[in-house]
């Protein structure tokens, strides 16, 4: 059965190059839903000038279909409302960037 946690779990592996961050912890994924084999992620990168939407859209769809397997359908959609602020950021990942 896919869950919201298996999701997430899987994003985890995905890493933002220019902190090294994964985007859980970095507060970039805002939504997830899960409809039988069907997945949407809706997330946003730290700014709209950021070049590597594409990368790190391309890189989410890659690892939920390679750890969820049974996902039929899989979607990534940037968005950019609300606008991302490190206080989104997991206690875990403000303490690595040293703003804890």
């Amino acid at each position: 059965m896919i869950t919201e946690e298996k999701v997430r779990e899987a994003l985890r592996e995905v890493i933002d190059p220019e902190v090294g961050v994964n985007v859980v912890d970095l507060g970039l994924v805002y939504a997830i839903r899960v409809r039988e084999n069907r997945i949407s992620v809706d997330m946003t990168m730290t700014t709209r000038a950021c070049p590597l939407v594409e990368h790190i859209k391309d890189q989410a769809e890659a690892v939920i279909k390679e750890k969820i397997p049974e996902a039929g359908y899989v979607e990534v959609l940037m968005v950019w409302d609300p606008p991302w602020n490190p206080d989104m950021m997991s206690e875990e990942a403000r303490k690595k960037l040293g703003r804890a």
